[in-house]
């Protein structure tokens, strides 16, 4: 063994040490990415992680299945919001036309075609139209979609259950104003966070003003927001960490090396690994308590405190999961990194982003079990899983009906087939009795003709199940003279 001196002019320069046959020599920058991956200075944590650039999404089929389902009936809820939204609860065709961006639908996308695909959710009648200058002597009539009764019920169960839980959706506002930097969140950001938190589609008008011992709403240069006017200090407890349960071994004693618990099936290097528990072992920093600014951008702290803000917000939300999108319209609220996303991605120990949709979306990984199921479900999934269920019922009738009509096309050709055979061997020839039936008198089979007399007995629509509403019943003051469709 000899001793080596460092040469100053090369790029790669040797540490100063001994010389060894075995080991290879150690450039500095490798030094400092191996053991100076934490350095104390002044009191915080400047920290690198060398696996920034080369991170790549593994892909979770237990998690993404919530955004294909979510993805299915996502025109269902966004109608149901709209046909709510009105005083009658429905909507004339030529109107909905002209919602085609909030409905997420091409211009290629027939509206009418996306109504008849759920024919247990909506269901189409027509109303007289008002009578006008153009059309003043002429009756017409105007095409308009509602709910089914099935689906009318399942959302007044909806309205009323969200109501008794007003106190409960009032602390998810109230910790959310605790969060923020100013204590304050316009309120058209909320607007899209408030499916995801349960909130009702009402919220700006009832429930900020219901509780204003908690909040209120003021006006400011962004348009009207929601101030924060009492802090609970019950409610400043961040979300605790679950313990990583250690092996079932023969001998009970601690692991030997650290361990952290990631996603079944999840693989990280060595040194992203290494990263996450040192990130782990670090002191909590409570999102409540803590002042961003007080913190030096990009530090640990930092960080940990943005992972801990995410971490409520995603703990507040009904199915443990959102857009994240929908984090980034709040980067300045809660004082969040510019580069959100890739802090997001990270932490695979906190959250998964999946790829599924036409936006990405995050959960929270601790809130799921290995298979994918929530391990607390929510009291307004159960409606949720209710109104899939009349999906589902709907897809199933659109089924049988085109099997039926497959069938009845089967017995036409197979009757023209039986035909063409016939005339080909030459047993179908004309033997008088053809026209023996035939009158030629046209008012003869016109009275004979049941059709029509039927329609005029039964009338339209009598025979119904239990999706479809009686042309009678006035939903939601719907005029009693409309047809079903």
């Amino acid at each position: 063994m000899e001793c080596s001196l460092p040469v100053s002019t090369q790029k790669d320069r040797l540490i100063p040490g001994f010389k060894s046959n075995f080991l290879p020599p150690i450039s500095p920058l490798k030094f400092a990415r191996h053991h100076l991956l934490f350095r104390h200075t002044d009191k915080q944590y400047a920290y690198s992680c060398p696996c920034r650039s080369s991170l790549k999404i593994v892909k979770n089929p237990s998690l993404d299945k919530h955004v294909v389902r979510q993805n299915k009936i996502r025109f269902v809820l966004k109608l149901k919001t709209l046909l709510l939204s009105k005083p009658k609860h429905f909507i004339p065709l030529h109107i909905l036309s002209k919602c085609r961006s909030y409905l997420s639908l091409s211009d290629s996308r027939s509206i009418l075609s996306m109504i008849h695909r759920y024919p247990t959710i909506f269901e189409l009648f027509t109303i007289p139209t008002p009578p006008t200058p153009f059309n003043a002597t002429k009756s017409c009539l105007q095409l308009c979609v509602r709910l089914t009764p099935a689906a009318f019920a399942l959302a007044a169960q909806e309205s009323n259950l969200k109501s008794a839980l007003s106190n409960v959706l009032a602390a998810k506002l109230q910790k959310l104003l605790m969060l923020s930097s100013h204590h304050r969140l316009v309120l058209s950001k909320l607007a899209h966070l408030a499916p995801d938190l349960g909130l009702p589609p009402n919220f700006r008008s009832r429930l900020c003003n219901e509780h204003p011992d908690k909040f209120k709403t003021v006006d400011t240069s962004y348009g009207r927001a929601l101030e924060l006017v009492s802090w609970n200090p019950e409610l400043a407890r961040p979300l605790s960490f679950t313990e990583v349960d250690s092996r079932e071994l023969i001998v009970d004693r601690p692991l030997k090396f650290k361990r952290l618990k990631l996603q079944k099936g999840l693989n990280l290097k060595r040194r992203h690994q290494d990263f996450l528990i040192r990130f782990r072992e670090l002191p909590d920093v409570c999102p409540y308590t803590t002042v961003a600014s007080e913190l030096r951008k990009e530090s640990i702290e930092a960080e940990k405190r943005a992972c801990s803000v995410v971490r409520e917000i995603l703990g507040m939300t009904v199915e443990k999961r959102t857009l994240v999108d929908h984090l980034t319209h709040f980067r300045k609220d809660f004082a969040l990194p510019n580069k959100l996303r890739s802090m997001i991605i990270r932490h695979r120990e906190l959250f998964y982003v999946s790829l599924k949709g036409q936006r990405d979306s995050v959960f929270l990984v601790e809130g799921f079990d290995d298979n994918g199921a929530l391990l607390e479900k929510d009291q307004s999934l159960v409606i949720k899983d209710r109104l899939m269920d009349l999906v589902m019922e709907g897809k199933r009738i659109r089924r049988e009906r085109r099997k039926s009509e497959m069938n009845n096309d089967d017995n036409s050709n197979f009757i023209m087939k039986s035909e063409e055979a016939y005339r080909d061997y030459g047993e179908f020839y004309d033997d008088g009795f053809e026209n023996l039936f035939e009158s030629e008198d046209p008012d003869w089979d016109s009275h004979f003709d049941g059709d029509h007399e039927s329609d005029e007995l039964l009338g339209e629509g009598v025979t119904r199940d239990f999706w479809i509403a009686d042309a009678s019943s006035s939903l939601g003051g719907i005029d009693a003279r409309s047809e079903t469709w």
